[in-house]
């Protein structure tokens, strides 16, 4: 029965350890940290220890060694436990035992057991060791170091990622007005937009850029979702696969510039009149936008029913 048990304990423990293998495995593929490390060596030291003491609760468990008058040990064991405690057998206790009597209680002049030494110099060891590594040679840098250095990376990892515009989306784009930014919009855009929107903006296949009306709202926002997501049904394709969050809100700032600039052979207005809330003076950032009647189309002369403004 026992066997049985141990078996299962060493699968138990095969299992734990493949299971903290592929721990291991996947935090060391995302670059641990060395308090990660001692984490694991902890974790490691406390399943060997578990495993040891069932180990000796099993062996010592068993039959043979129960208290049938004379313990019964097998000398291996009996050597280390001797040499682990130094106790001093029970028929020699009277060599050790103090001469005062309390109450018919005695004591026994017990030394202290090597184990027990060997864990309090083993202390010592370790903190001078401590101390020269992390102190006075400063081979390996304090908890609160690595902390702060971690904090350090972490920053600059951030700084970057603003900078590829990785954290740019249809909710936290702003319009760009720099120089630089409007160059690198004008080349994405002679580079991909021209043949539907035509050089200038006015339009061919795709609608004018260059008026107040926009089928899909105006804005740098809704600009910057119409270019990520584009519009298949209308042949638009969707650019975040071929831009990215960056590059679309430099292009997304550039088509803002090309508003009014009226290039000759400009489309009709398609779509509804877009005015900024700002316009309207309302305290609401979200942009409104205005219904154009379909006949105001096709004369090219809009009629703006200021009835059917509504915001977005």
């Amino acid at each position: 029965m026992r066997i049985k048990i141990l078996k299962y304990l060493i699968i138990a423990f095969m299992f734990l350890s493949g299971f903290a293998g592929t721990v291991f495995a996947q935090t060391t593929e995302a670059k641990d940290t060395s308090l990660d490390n001692y984490a694991k060596i902890v974790s490691w030291l406390f399943l060997l220890a578990v495993l040891i003491m069932f180990v000796l609760i099993l062996v010592y468990g068993n039959d043979k060694y129960k208290y049938s008058g004379v313990r019964k040990k097998s000398p291996s064991l009996a050597k280390l436990s001797s040499m682990l405690t130094r106790a001093v057998p029970v028929e020699r206790e009277k060599d050790i035992m103090f001469e005062h009597d309390f109450d018919g209680i005695t004591e026994l002049d017990n030394k202290v057991p090597p184990w027990f030494n060997i864990l309090f110099y083993g202390t010592i060891v370790i903190a001078v060791i401590y101390m020269l590594v992390f102190h006075v040679f400063k081979i390996s840098p304090l908890m609160i170091d690595e902390y702060v250095e971690e904090i350090r990376a972490a920053e600059i990892q951030k700084q970057e990622l603003i900078k590829s515009g990785a954290l740019i989306n249809e909710e936290t784009v702003t319009l760009l007005t720099e120089p630089a930014s409007m160059q690198n919009g004008k080349i994405i855009y002679t580079t991909n937009c021209v043949p539907c929107h035509g050089t200038g903006g006015e339009g061919t296949v795709g609608p004018n850029l260059t008026d107040n009306y926009w089928i899909h709202g105006g804005g740098i926002k809704n600009i910057f979702k119409t270019v990520k997501y584009g519009v298949p049904a209308k042949g638009m394709i969707s650019w975040q696969t071929l831009l990215n969050p960056k590059q679309m809100q430099e292009v997304s700032g550039y088509v803002i510039s090309l508003h009014g600039t009226n290039p000759p052979n400009g489309k009709p207005p398609e779509g509804n009149l877009y005015v900024p809330s700002d316009s309207l003076k309302t305290n609401d950032s979200l942009k409104t936008q205005v219904k154009v009647p379909e006949d105001s189309l096709k004369t090219g002369k809009p009629k703006v029913d200021t009835s059917k403004i509504k915001t977005k």
